[in-house]
């Protein structure tokens, strides 16, 4: 068949996806362990924010997918002390048998009951999972998943570091569609791929020039920018002679472009500062999912790193997809608590001696990476001060309902924010698990009045 002279050269195209994927982890400096500062030409302490799920629920045995009724008595009953909320009623915090690793973190966490996602409330429980980070409504308005917060934070304030976000994931990749294996979306229907080997993603933040000088690197860069300059060019040169639907899709292919060459550019700069020097003693990058402690505390520490020497200020952790069958993740439960079975059935079957402490235990691994922030000075407090964690799952157990999502929000103290309470969001009080994305875009100068579908801001976790 004659080459149309309107025809890309499909090569050059998958060439420019390459690119897309390799650059965020190519390059681009920080800092050394000991100091902590801001990017070249930037001021002020970094503020910044990580999203952490868990899968397969949370257990909740009191009323209605885990609310407490006070038409059917519940509020009358004690609490549980195995639920996942760590309270019966709103207010300040006290903590159960579940949620006791928070104790010593009372002042720096919050639970919120009754938020969630109206766009997932037909996806069920698994593939709610989806949404979690973006509050798109996939079963609406929206036929792909959409950008989710911490993509929109990072296409603001990205280029004060190296990397412009992390995005982890104890099984790698981006799943499906009711699948998902990473929480990070760049936009509708364009996931991003989780890593999940410890030690490749310690070389890519903090050793990416391995078998690579500096200046072949720079070459690299180099020859990328012209790879892209040529798909923009030939893209220009026959949108016109395209039909509206296709012009369309073409407008979305060069705004991709476009954001990979300023990558490259923002790449390219980061090859000048030098690479932070980190102390590898205790951290284990070879680590087995048969470990699943040793393993988890391994991702967070990556992440600690990454925020300790201000390589990135967002990040995203999927501790397990909803869909985890074909991995070592089916069998945590075992490795750690000696259940016979697999890890998803605790949350259909909910055994009485297994269901809260795999909930404890699972509150245990965060309180740690928690704990390792607070206990981080930095300025006039410490790490958590300025860090947001949002922590939490897109269904209860067994009902599986997508509604009251288990969420707890920790940190921030000096980006605004007040903890020691549960919150309540239920009856007149409902509002979408959104407006709580809004106040965290805006405690980290993300100056967003809405994100997906958002009514205002959560006041109620302002200081």
């Amino acid at each position: 068949m004659k080459h149309k002279s309107w025809h890309l050269d499909r090569r050059e195209l998958l060439k420019g996806g390459g690119i897309a994927i390799a650059l965020p982890l190519l390059n681009g400096m920080g800092k050394t362990m000991g100091h902590i500062s801001s990017a070249p030409g930037q001021t002020g302490m970094p503020k910044r924010m990580l999203v952490s799920y868990f899968a397969y629920g949370a257990y909740m045995p009191d009323g209605p997918s885990g609310i407490p009724n006070s038409n059917n008595g519940d509020l009358n009953k004690e609490h549980h002390p195995w639920s996942w909320w760590p309270c019966q009623e709103a207010g300040p915090l006290s903590f159960n048998e579940s949620s006791a690793p928070f104790a010593p973190l009372k002042d720096d966490v919050s639970y919120l009951r009754g938020l969630d996602h109206a766009g997932g409330w037909k996806l069920g429980g698994h593939s709610s999972g989806d949404v979690f980070a973006t509050g798109a409504d996939m079963m609406g308005a929206e036929k792909t998943n959409n950008i989710s917060i911490d993509q929109v934070a990072a296409q603001l304030h990205g280029d004060k570091t190296r990397y412009s976000s992390l995005v982890l994931g104890t099984e790698g990749g981006t799943g499906s569609y009711g699948s998902c294996k990473t929480l990070s979306h760049r936009g509708p229907g364009r996931p991003i791929p989780s890593l999940h080997k410890p030690q490749e993603i310690f070389n890519r933040l903090f050793n990416p020039y391995t078998g690579k000088g500096v200046e072949q690197v720079r070459a690299e860069l180099k020859r990328d920018a012209s790879i892209l300059d040529l798909v923009l060019e030939h893209s220009r040169s026959f949108k016109n002679r395209l039909g509206r639907e296709d012009q369309g899709k073409v407008d979305e292919y060069l705004d991709s472009i476009r954001a990979l060459e300023q990558r490259v550019e923002r790449t390219s700069k980061w090859t000048h500062q030098p690479l932070p020097e980190i102390d590898t003693k205790g951290l284990n990058l070879e680590v087995s999912h048969q470990d699943p402690e040793e393993y988890i505390r391994c991702m967070y520490d990556l992440i600690y790193l990454a925020f300790r020497t201000d390589s990135t200020r967002f990040a995203t952790l999927m501790l397990e997809s909803e869909q985890s069958s074909n991995s070592e993740m089916w069998n945590y439960a075992t490795y750690v608590l000696g259940y016979k079975g697999a890890t998803h059935d605790i949350a259909h079957k909910r055994p009485a001696d297994y269901s809260g402490q795999w909930d404890q235990w699972r509150a245990q691994q965060h309180a740690y990476f928690l704990q390792r922030l607070r206990d981080t000075p930095e300025g006039d407090g410490n790490m958590l001060d300025r860090t947001l964690v949002l922590w939490g799952s897109a269904h209860p157990h067994a009902s599986h309902s997508t509604k009251n999502y288990p969420i707890q929000l920790a940190g921030g103290r000096h980006l605004g924010l007040k903890h020691g309470y549960l919150h309540e969001f239920v009856g007149t009080k409902k509002v979408p698990l959104t407006n709580l994305f809004v106040s965290m875009l805006n405690a980290v100068d993300v100056p967003f009045k809405n994100f997906a579908d958002s009514t205002g801001p959560m006041t109620e976790v302002l200081g």
